[in-house]
């Protein structure tokens, strides 16, 4: 899962803040093998996201920590965050073609 973010401007602390809150929870969640906040040059943020099944990323979707997460954010995002669902296709060494 990649979901990326564009803060209302003045505000990417705001949501950087609203994510270190809430992803040492997401952690510890069954499946969780990558959560991780990324800030592109251009100011966006990108969510970067490693299940073990679909199964349990679904799971995780109706989770108390995406409530949290979608509760924070009100008000401090340029329109809906862009969620993109994909599955890796390894190619090359098998250490580096697939996260």
């Amino acid at each position: 899962m990649i979901a990326t973010f564009t803060p209302v401007e003045g505000k990417t602390d705001d949501v950087i803040a609203v994510f270190e809150d809430v992803i040492p929870d997401v952690h510890q969640e069954e499946g969780c093998e990558l959560y991780a906040l990324h800030q592109e040059v251009t100011g966006h943020l990108v969510l970067v996201e490693k299940w073990t099944s679909r199964e349990l990323w679904r799971i995780h979707s109706g989770a108390d920590t995406v409530t949290r997460i979608q509760a924070g954010l009100a008000g401090l995002l340029e329109g809906e965050a862009d969620v993109r669902e994909m599955y890796g296709r390894a190619v090359g060494v098998e250490t580096h073609g697939a996260l």
